[in-house]
């Protein structure tokens, strides 16, 4: 069997593991069996436990780079006239479906794999470096694309090219911190759908709270 092949295999079946009973719990000789590969194998691949994690961060962290990019890049460049339920419509820049096209890639991608979810938010973050910094790193990434979607948004909608940056990019942490949340809520409780949860971060990052309150939200005009 190629060796990326038996990696891959190796990979799954640490990722099942960790994800479902944490990085302390977990065995080399469980991941072996469950991967069909003999323990000193695992090793001869990837050297010790602690690699083996770091290798099984840094592939969940960039799948789930790559689906909320893809998810997003989706949308088309051109405008779309989306508004508030309840109120008067307003010509909203592509920016807000791109936004609602990121997340919804999100919330799928991480109710696909909820095993990698969990190595991500749950057990990469709780032990220590270098698996923090790991995680770290993805979620800058994502806080980075998530700021350019929101910039590209606001200026459009307003024409104001001096946005405050600094606002902007507290939006964007905001945004992306709920989204983690929401998502390790949405996996638990197993009956709420990708659509469902991002549906409700985009109602209340783009409606407002205020809004959601008086009845008013987002609603695109083309259908989702």
């Amino acid at each position: 069997m190629p060796r990326a092949v038996r990696e891959r295999q190796m990979l799954d079946a640490a990722v099942r593991t960790f994800g479902q009973r944490g990085y302390r719990a977990a065995s080399m000789d469980e991941i072996a069996e469950l991967a069909g590969v003999s323990k000193p194998l695992v090793y001869l691949y990837l050297n010790s436990k602690e690699e083996l994690f770091s290798a099984c961060i840094r592939r969940e962290a960039a799948a789930l780079v790559a689906a909320v990019r893809e998810g997003a890049s989706g949308a088309s460049g051109a405008s779309r006239a989306s508004g508030v339920s309840g109120g008067a419509e307003a010509s909203v820049p592509a920016a807000d479906r791109q936004l609602w096209d990121g997340l919804r890639a999100f919330f799928t991608h991480t109710a696909e794999r909820p095993d990698g979810w969990a190595v991500l938010h749950s057990q990469a973050r709780t032990q220590g470096e270098p698996f923090a910094a790991e995680v770290a790193a993805m979620r800058e990434e994502i806080v980075s694309f998530v700021t350019s979607l929101i910039a590209e948004a606001a200026r459009s909608a307003h024409g104001d090219p001096s946005l405050p940056d600094r606002e902007v990019a507290g939006l964007a942490q905001a945004l992306v911190g709920a989204a983690e949340s929401l998502a390790g809520w949405a996996n638990v409780e197993g009956t709420v759908s990708a659509k469902e949860a991002a549906a409700t971060l985009m109602n209340f990052a783009w409606a407002g709270l205020g809004g959601l309150m008086e009845g008013r939200r987002w609603v695109p005009s083309s259908p989702l």
